[in-house]
Order: structure tokens, then C-alpha cells, then sequence
């Protein structure tokens, strides 16, 4: 009878994981937008730097401000890869705190509630860097009147 606790215990444990685990596949998609977006800003500022030589003196100015600005969005950018991915580092220290806890007979819920908590943390700051950086790049865009 004590395996049969045992199993039950375990299959209890993975159902409390299941929601961490939602919230892992969310800050994957992230991510990924994040890391395509950083891409993008590379790949834009080495275009303008290799062109940069034959820039005439009319332009430069105009695409050293385009060039300051790209670096500035991947400042951000990087915050928030580093930011969302602490965030995913911690929810799976949630998740394997709950097996280790289960494993070993041991209740830890403040640290589950305090690693959940500063996962959530990481996610709202990376959150406000991701939307410093679309204000940067909207920022950038000037239309002009015909």
C-alpha cells in the first residue's frame, strides 16, 4: 500500500506542475520573439556600419542616429532575453522543488512562493523592457508628409 501512496504522491506533484510548465512554454514563445527580434536589430546595424564609409556627410548624421538607436534597442532587447529567461530559470527551480519536496517528505512552500513570485518579477520587468524596445523601434519610424 505505501508504493500505491507513493504514485499517488508523484501524480499529485506532476498536477501541481502542470501550470508551471504552461507558463514555461509561454516564456519559450517570448523568446523567441525577443531573440528574431534582436536578430533583426543586428543584422540592420551591421548593414548601416559595412555601408557607413560610403555615406555621404548629408546622411551620416541621419544614419548615426538610426545606428545609436538600433544599439539602444538591443540593449533592451537583451534585458528582456536575460530577464525572461531568469523567469524561466526560476519556475523550473519551482517545479523541481515540488518533486524534491515530494521525494524527500519535506514541505517548502515559502521557497515555492518566493521563487514563484520572483519568476513572476523577472517576467513583468523582461515584459517592460520587450515594451521599451517596441517604443524605441516605433519611435524611429518618420513619416514624411507628401
Amino acid at each position: 500500500m505505501q508504493v500505491l501512496s507513493g504514485i499517488t504522491d508523484v501524480a499529485h506533484v506532476i498536477q501541481l506542475a502542470v501550470a508551471p510548465v504552461f507558463l514555461l512554454t509561454g516564456v519559450g514563445a517570448i523568446l523567441s520573439v525577443l531573440v528574431n527580434r534582436l536578430g533583426r536589430v543586428v543584422d540592420r546595424f551591421r548593414a548601416l556600419d559595412q555601408n557607413l564609409p560610403a555615406v555621404k556627410e548629408l546622411s551620416l548624421a541621419s544614419v548615426q542616429i538610426e545606428m545609436a538607436n538600433l544599439s539602444q534597442r538591443a540593449r533592451m532587447i537583451h534585458w528582456a532575453i536575460g530577464l525572461c529567461t531568469g523567469c524561466a530559470l526560476l519556475v523550473c527551480m519551482v517545479i523541481a522543488t515540488l518533486f524534491v519536496g515530494s521525494i524527500t517528505n519535506v514541505e517548502m512552500p515559502a521557497i515555492i512562493a518566493i521563487l514563484f513570485v520572483l519568476a513572476m518579477l523577472a517576467l513583468v520587468a523582461g515584459l517592460v523592457f520587450f515594451l521599451r524596445e517596441i517604443a524605441l523601434a516605433k519611435g524611429s519610424i518618420h513619416v514624411i508628409p507628401r
